[in-house]
């Protein structure tokens, strides 16, 4: 029996799936995942805004991202890039931390990028792997989130790729 605070495996493996469209070449829409001064503008729920976003994006190479909701309301993140393969695929972890920066929601996050008829479609699977027993519920809010993040992503996607 898992404790309060103890991030376990997640008997339950919840998936948030999106594919997404979009007008705009593959190198492109890979780079809107991988340059921390982009990734700042439109990751998060509508409203938020990034006061930390740190991004190594290489295998090995490390996230910090800091989200912060209208309220003022932060929401500390880590993670960690397990596979880059260039314009096509980024995978990568994504760790929500509590109040003193331990582990509730680990989720593994998988991106790919396919050119299709000089567009690029993508597709978001973002799989809950470990969680603290309070966090278990939390896919409900992933899917909320990142379709609130893909919906920004695409704004902005738009205003850069003119």
């Amino acid at each position: 029996m898992a404790t309060k605070n103890e991030l376990v495996d997640n008997p339950v493996r919840q998936e948030v799936n999106i594919t997404r469209i979009f007008d705009a070449p593959r190198e492109l829409v890979f780079k809107m995942w991988t340059d921390p001064a982009l990734v700042e503008k439109w990751w998060g729920p509508k409203d938020f805004i990034n006061p930390v976003c740190k991004l190594d994006a290489r295998v090995d190479g490390s996230m910090r991202i800091v989200m912060q909701g209208p309220d003022g309301m932060k929401y500390p993140t880590r993670g960690i890039f397990t596979e880059i393969t260039e314009h096509e695929r980024i995978v990568f972890t994504n760790i929500k931390e509590g109040d003193n920066g331990e582990a509730q929601l680990e989720v593994l996050n998988t991106v790919t990028f396919m050119e299709e008829n000089g567009k690029t479609k993508m597709t978001l699977r973002a799989t809950v792997v470990k969680s603290t027993p309070e966090a278990c519920g939390s896919v409900d809010g992933m899917n909320v989130g990142w379709n609130q993040s893909i919906d920004r992503f695409a704004d902005l996607l738009a205003s850069v790729n003119k």
